[in-house]
C-alpha cells in the first residue's frame, strides 16, 4: 500500500473542515444578530458590550464564542423591553356624558270647565231639538273631559251612553230633524264617544286624541244650534 511520505503534513484546510464549518455559521449568527439590534428599540437598561481586544490566534474560537454569546443577550433583551410610563403619568379617562333629562309630559289640553250633570238632568225631553241637542252635548263635552279617579266616573257614563241611544233613536225618525248640520255633527261626535265605551268600558277615560277630536264637533254642534241650523 502507498503511504504518505513521513515529515509531509496535510494541509490546514484538509486537517479541520469541522472548525471552518462552526467558523460560517457563527459569522451568519453574528450578521443575523446584528441586524436585529439595528432595527430594535433601545432597551431601557445598558447592554453589554464586548470589548474587541486583540486576542492570539490560539484562542479565536473562544473570542467567537463570547461575542455569539454577547449578541444572543442583546437581542433577547430587545424583545422583552416593554414601553414604560413615568411614575407620576397617569393615564386621562374621558368622563361619560350624563344623561340626557327625560322629556317632561305634555301639558293636558283644557277644554273648559263644564258643569257636573245632576241625577235629574239625564234623558231628553222630546219636545224641543234645539233644547235637547244643547243638554246632550253638554253631557257628553263633560263626559269626555273625566279622568281617572273623576268621582262616579263609571255611573256618568252609563247615563250618557243610555242618554246618547235614546236622543239618536228618537230624533233620526224625523227627517226635518236628520238632515240639519247639527243633527249630523251631533250624530258622529256619538257614534264616536260609544265607540269608546264599547272598546273601553265606563270606567276608562276618552284617549287625548280622540278628546280633542270631540271637542272640534262639539265646538261646531253649538255654532249650528245658535244659528238654528
Amino acid at each position: 500500500l502507498d503511504q504518505a511520505p513521513r515529515g509531509r503534513h496535510p494541509p490546514a484546510s484538509a486537517a479541520n473542515p469541522t472548525r471552518r464549518a462552526v467558523m460560517r455559521v457563527i459569522a451568519i449568527f453574528l450578521a443575523f444578530a446584528a441586524t436585529a439590534q439595528a432595527f430594535a428599540p433601545a432597551p431601557r437598561f445598558a447592554r453589554a458590550t464586548t470589548a474587541m481586544t486583540a486576542a492570539p490566534e490560539g484562542s479565536r474560537r473562544a473570542f467567537f464564542g463570547k461575542a455569539s454569546a454577547a449578541a444572543v443577550v442583546g437581542v433577547v433583551g430587545t424583545s422583552f423591553v416593554q414601553p414604560s410610563f413615568a411614575d407620576d403619568e397617569v393615564a386621562e379617562v374621558a368622563a361619560p356624558a350624563p344623561a340626557p333629562a327625560p322629556a317632561a309630559p305634555p301639558a293636558k289640553a283644557n277644554y273648559g270647565t263644564f258643569p257636573v250633570p245632576a241625577a235629574d238632568e239625564w234623558g231628553i225631553s222630546g219636545k224641543d231639538y234645539y233644547a235637547d241637542a244643547a243638554k246632550v252635548t253638554k253631557h257628553m263635552q263633560y263626559a269626555t273631559q273625566m279622568d281617572k279617579g273623576t268621582a262616579n266616573m263609571d255611573t256618568i257614563n252609563k247615563n250618557m251612553k243610555k242618554e246618547m241611544v235614546d236622543f239618536v233613536s228618537f230624533y233620526r225618525r224625523f227627517s226635518n230633524v236628520a238632515g240639519k248640520q247639527s243633527f249630523s255633527t251631533l250624530y258622529t261626535a256619538i257614534n264616536v264617544l260609544a265607540g269608546h265605551y264599547t272598546s273601553y268600558g265606563t270606567k276608562f277615560p276618552v284617549p287625548e286624541k280622540r278628546r280633542k277630536r270631540l271637542y272640534q264637533e262639539y265646538s261646531e254642534i253649538e255654532k249650528n244650534i245658535k244659528k238654528g241650523r
